[in-house]
């Protein structure tokens, strides 16, 4: 088999369930990473219909395209009304290093 015969991974393709996705979404927020939060929720908007989340989430389909792509830089306004209309929310917790943080 050739390497151009192998089909892209498309990580969009894992989320068939709730769960799946709120897992995932919460490992990207966890890790702090900006992009790799951007990329998380591109991967689940694919997964859901960036049509569907867009009505949903009152953004414009191309302007969410273009937020979530590799190259965007979405507000936080953006990312809220996204997580929102994905049924979630977000949630603060106490970082495990804010002691260390506080003392230093």
């Amino acid at each position: 088999m050739k390497l151009s015969e192998l089909k892209l991974f498309d990580a969009a393709e894992a989320f068939k369930d709730d769960e799946a996705i709120r897992h995932y979404l919460s490992l990207a927020f966890e890790g702090g990473d900006p992009r790799e939060i951007q990329r998380a929720l591109g991967a689940v908007a694919r997964a859901r219909g960036m049509s569907a989340l867009a009505r949903a989430s009152g953004i414009a389909r191309e302007a969410l395209y273009r937020a979530l792509s590799d190259t965007g830089n979405p507000e936080f306004a953006t990312i809220l009304k996204v997580v929102s209309a994905l049924g979630l929310h977000l949630t603060l917790t106490t970082h495990p290093d804010a002691n260390e943080a506080a003392t230093a």
